[in-house]
């Protein structure tokens, strides 16, 4: 396989959980490190731009003139919202955060961005949510019926608003409504619009009894992966990997053609699990003829 990779700027930067510490490294040494690993993509986490106060339009104009210098193409903005809400107020705040995003994707021109489906937040340990597979109780009052149709509603309103835009919205298989394939295939179809489509993340259905499985009923819907990688093991969990000549079969079968773009979890410092990360993935698809 043949598949062109990315890079997700949370690979450099892991807010504070890798070796590499908090400091986060400016948006053009990350394009021109990945234009130096001969990589053709990079992911751009939102809160990255923030963070580098570089979300602003003529900021996002400059990064995007300097991505197209170094033969690196934006493939992705990624929103953080989350509709999960049961004040309505609260939750257009969120449907706004989304838009925000889109036009920020648009301002630099990425075709995607990548959007969650949300959680409750009522269990705020990650071991204990973990431990219960990635399900917490409703907010008291209120059914799981309730988070999934404010949602679908919410990416009904937002797909229309990325459609005026050209941008399309990738949902991703985030833990909470989202832990599932059958979860995130609900409010896909239930959003139904050609500006809804998924992102596979590889490393996100560890919780279930055959991840392969999940990712398998997730990619004929699929317009971007995910390839979670964890050199130096996870920063997560224990004894967790994952095997991409088995996931390479799959997205050949799927007829998957589109970006594999690394997120690197793992416990090496980036310098090192980077380069380790784009030759284990390669060597994946390079196992599948």
């Amino acid at each position: 396989m043949n598949n062109n990779l990315a890079i997700s700027t949370y690979s450099y930067h892991r807010f504070g959980s890798g070796p590499e510490g908090a400091d986060l490294p400016t948006m053009e040494t990350m394009i021109k490190r990945t234009a130096a690993y001969g990589i053709q993509g990079l992911e751009i986490i939102g809160n990255h731009l923030d963070q580098l106060g570089q979300a602003d339009t003529a900021s996002l104009h400059q990064l995007k003139q300097l991505m197209a210098a170094h033969g690196v193409a934006p493939v992705s903005v990624s929103a953080h919202h989350n509709f999960v809400q049961p004040d309505p107020a609260v939750r257009n705040e969120h449907i706004a955060r989304l838009k925000q995003w889109i036009d920020a994707a648009y301002e630099i021109g990425a075709p995607f961005v990548r959007a969650f489906g949300g959680r409750w937040g009522t269990m705020t340990n990650f071991g204990e949510f973990m431990a219960a597979g990635g399900n917490e109780p409703p907010i008291d009052g209120y059914t799981l019926d309730d988070a999934f149709q404010w949602t679908i509603d919410s990416f009904i309103e937002c797909a229309a608003y990325a459609s005026g835009k050209g941008v399309t919205i990738l949902l991703e298989n985030h833990w909470g409504l989202t832990g599932t394939a059958a979860g995130t295939l609900r409010i896909f179809e239930g959003v139904n619009s050609p500006w809804l489509k998924l992102v596979l993340d590889t490393g996100n259905f560890i919780q279930e009894p055959d991840q392969y499985a999940e990712m398998a009923l997730m990619l004929p819907h699929c317009a971007l992966i995910h390839a979670k990688t964890y050199i130096g093991k996870s920063l997560y969990f224990d004894e967790f990997d994952l095997d991409y000549a088995r996931i390479a079969r799959l997205l050949k079968d799927a007829g998957y053609q589109g970006y594999l773009s690394i997120e690197f979890e793992g416990k090496a410092h980036p310098d090192e699990g980077i380069p380790a990360s784009i030759a284990q993935v390669r060597a994946g698809l390079a196992a599948v003829d």
